[in-house]
């Protein structure tokens, strides 16, 4: 009986070296892989891809009028914000007959309106003591600045399909100039005069307003394999001149990200160009941004991580008219509805000169 034992025994090792590594080491409790046996530390965070370039590229700039307005309680999640006109009117003949009639400026206003997220982790008490120790909620908090970033990144990006999508008459003149399709044109792929071509559709002679293209990596392989990109350059402490991954096309700051968007069906890639204060943007706060929860009954005890944010994004010389808007904080869909956006106008039919919006699209085949 104890030769059958050992017999069987002996086996065992050569069964265990045939067994995938993941089946004989791990097995998982509330989806967290632990070692029955010994599992000493979680080492490695699984890489976070998203670049939120967005976010990088100097468009974002602070907007005390926005913060004050919003510090007010009158107005809690959406404002209006006054904008002067410019001086106009035919110049009359002095002529000492003719009268001199006064002429009155205008006035503009742009809405404004503040996006609330929120989100909660939670993490259990028994997935620390199954692992060893390992603090799961940690990993949450030290992550959680860079969650709100990519989702500030998709809200920018919900902007941008939004105003590029208004139905106004009077805001089309932008939607048309502000864009630069050649997905029917002979060559359907970004080239070396696409990008000053695109500026000077949008701005004409104030085409300088723009500084930053960010683009699909697609497209700016393709713009390398036409050797248009110019990658800046530094000379180190050797003399030695290298390239930094920093490019230039057209004099333009190139950003890379691929969160940028690409229909799958059509096959088109948009690159946004956009300047310095493209869009106004100001963290209003939340009561409580972020505290901690414990519930010691349930599941045996679990902590619970909770995040609040309340953030305006204002493209320069576009309003927020909160047309279809459903509650006190914008949906992603809404924020994408192009019949909330209207080019700045004083309501009497004089709309913001397009031309001085920092903002336009090129619509390639890469």
């Amino acid at each position: 009986m104890k030769q059958k034992m050992k017999e069987k025994i002996g086996i065992l090792p050569s069964i265990k070296m045939l067994m995938p590594l993941d089946i004989q080491m791990f097995a998982k409790f509330d989806s967290k892989s632990f070692n029955p046996q010994a599992f000493a530390h979680y080492v490695n965070r699984v890489p976070n891809l998203k670049r939120n370039e967005l976010l990088k590229s100097g468009a974002l700039r602070s907007n005390t009028d926005i913060s004050n307005m919003f510090s007010n309680q009158s107005g809690s999640f959406y404002g209006r914000i006054p904008m002067f006109g410019n001086i106009g009117g035919t110049p009359l003949n002095y002529d000492g007959q003719t009268d001199i009639t006064a002429q009155t400026t205008t006035t503009y206003e742009q809405g404004v309106i503040v996006v609330g997220r929120a989100q909660a982790w939670t993490e259990k008490d028994f997935s620390h003591d199954i692992t060893s120790g390992v603090d799961f909620m940690d990993n949450v908090s030290v992550q959680v600045a860079q969650y709100w970033d990519a989702v500030d990144q998709d809200t920018l990006l919900g902007v941008l399909k939004g105003i590029f999508s208004m139905t106004d008459t009077g805001s089309l003149d932008f939607v048309d100039q502000h864009t630069y399709d050649i997905t029917t044109a002979t060559d359907k792929k970004v080239g070396a005069t696409t990008l000053n071509s695109a500026i000077q559709k949008a701005a004409g002679d104030n085409k300088a307003v723009f500084t930053t293209a960010l683009m699909h990596s697609q497209v700016a392989t393709n713009l390398e394999n036409l050797n248009v990109l110019e990658y800046l350059k530094y000379t180190d402490a050797n003399g030695i001149t290298r390239n930094l991954q920093i490019a230039q096309w057209n004099g333009r700051i190139v950003l890379i990200d691929d969160s940028l968007p690409f229909d799958e069906t059509t096959e088109t890639f948009t690159t946004y160009v956009l300047g310095s204060g493209a869009f106004s943007y100001e963290d209003v706060g939340a009561k409580v941004p972020h505290e901690m929860h414990r519930d010691p009954l349930k599941f045996g005890g679990q902590d619970f991580l909770i995040s609040r944010q309340r953030k305006v994004f204002a493209p320069f010389g576009i309003s927020f008219e909160k047309t279809a808007v459903a509650s006190l904080s914008p949906t992603d869909a809404e924020i994408a509805n192009g019949a909330n956006w209207v080019v700045v106008n004083d309501g009497n039919g004089e709309y913001f000169n397009h031309r001085a919006i920092p903002i336009a699209q090129i619509k390639s085949l890469g």
